[in-house]
């Protein structure tokens, strides 16, 4: 999708880098809010502590309804396009199967996260080393290939000539693609209080990963152009399949495998942290407070994972993928935007509170540049699928308005909510837990002080 919308091989290649390049300046500011606000929940809890509950809340609903839900969609349709291709080398997987069995998936891993917090980390580790070595397989096979003189799609003279005439938009939706990839370098500051020693890792963490990530996604589309032309590439409904059958011969399966093992970690890696965020949401008061409660025994958060696999399902059945990538890319980078705005008018109304990591100002600002401009056009090329997103974002106000800041409400919804809480206590068995009351972000025990 990338090569599509950039028209060349040499521009996607940019985009790849760019789109890194930006996500490590998002990730040097995230890191200065992880440590200035030591709370889960991410953008999320920074947006609440800094503009208030109703920016906190629009995020939160946005996230719930349409950025978390829409990523697991296609994370596991693409799970099962790639478990099926091999059996339907000459034709697309049926369209019910592949929802079958995305379906599948997703309710397998809720179930996991459901059971046991560790045994969903150890599928992430062992998944995330998966990936990674299929990533160092098509990379090394890559290099041998141009070793062997095959880069012609690599040449400067072919590599920019464009298949469709270049535009800001649709350059704008190359970058919406890239960043899907790359979506997730936030997740480390949704886990900020599970984190030991975040004020160390997670800088640590955030600096070493988003630039190793983005050398390995390049080097991976070098390896593609390797050994394909463009056409091959966006004519392949599987592209690791397809580069597989024309490298790898009778050893070829491997690729089919490799990704599915590790889009099968991605599932999990993103139910796990969009039940934190309905948790932390839960929490503030801004979602019903049996979402803020865990098993009695094995400490996860099951309501949650209920109600993140319950929007993410119906998704699965409704946009092509294409379509829901732009979709969740858009508001994933508005919400990105809004946050590090916070961090923006946080150093002007705020300039004396405590920071660990204090980046400079020149890395925010160039991140908002670039997001003001990426964001427009993008709307501009396709206004339905991005505006259908800033729709739904905005339908929380009044959810916002009724539901949380209004405190008198008619007495048969608290009898309604009460019991429904009730009914998910025993059917979940799952209780509040117990929480350090002198555990505080700086900023809000700063305004306590004000």
């Amino acid at each position: 999708a990338v090569v599509s919308h950039a028209g060349s091989v040499g521009l996607s290649l940019i985009v790849w880098v760019c789109g890194g390049g930006i996500c490590t300046l998002g990730s040097m500011c995230y890191a200065e809010l992880g440590v200035t606000i030591p709370k889960s929940g991410g953008d999320y809890s920074y947006v609440t502590e800094i503009f208030g509950g109703l920016v906190g809340f629009l995020l939160l609903w946005s996230a719930v309804l349409i950025m978390y839900p829409t990523t697991l969609a296609v994370i596991a349709l693409t799970f099962s396009n790639y478990v099926l291709q091999p059996a339907f080398q000459d034709c697309l997987p049926p369209y019910i199967a592949t929802r079958l069995l995305a379906t599948i998936c997703i309710l397998f891993l809720t179930w996991v996260n459901c059971s046991s917090v560790r045994w969903a980390t150890r599928i992430q580790d062992v998944f995330t080393v998966g990936k990674l070595l299929a990533l160092a397989l098509i990379i090394v096979v890559g290099l041998i290939q141009i070793g062997r003189g095959h880069y012609d799609a690599l040449q400067p003279s072919v590599a920019f000539e464009f298949h469709q005439e270049p535009s800001v938009g649709q350059i704008a939706l190359a970058f919406l693609q890239a960043s899907f990839a790359y979506s997730g370098w936030n997740f480390l500051n949704y886990v900020t209080e599970e984190v030991v020693d975040p004020r160390k890792n997670l800088p640590r963490a955030i600096y070493i990963s988003i630039p190793l990530v983005t050398l390995v996604y390049t080097m991976t589309n070098i390896a593609y152009f390797s050994s394909m032309t463009p056409e091959e590439l966006l004519a392949s409904n599987a592209v690791a399949v397809t580069f597989g059958e024309k490298l790898l011969g009778m050893f070829s399966w491997v690729m089919p495998i490799s990704v599915a093992l590790s889009t099968f970690g991605g599932i999990n890696g993103y139910l796990f942290t969009s039940s934190r965020l309905c948790f932390s949401g839960a929490r503030e008061g801004h979602l019903p407070y049996l979402l803020a409660m865990i098993h009695l025994k094995n400490c996860t958060p099951i309501p949650a994972l209920l109600v993140c696999v319950s929007t993410a399902l119906p998704i699965l059945f409704t946009l092509k993928m294409h379509n829901l990538i732009n979709y969740v890319s858009f508001i994933n980078y508005l919400s990105y935007g809004v946050t590090i705005a916070g961090l923006l008018y946080l150093r002007k109304k705020r300039p004396n509170l405590p920071r660990p990591i204090k980046v400079n100002l020149l890395i925010p600002v160039t991140y908002m540049v670039f997001w003001a401009v990426l964001l427009c056009f993008s709307l501009y090329s396709e206004p339905v699928v991005c505006g259908l997103g800033m729709v739904i974002m905005l339908t929380g106000v009044p959810v916002y308005f009724l539901g949380v800041r209004c405190k008198e409400k008619p007495k048969w919804i608290y009898r309604l909510v009460e019991r429904v809480t009730y009914m998910g206590q025993k059917l979940c068995y799952v209780v509040f837990p117990q929480e350090d009351p002198s555990e505080t972000s700086p900023l809000t025990a700063s305004k306590a002080i004000d």
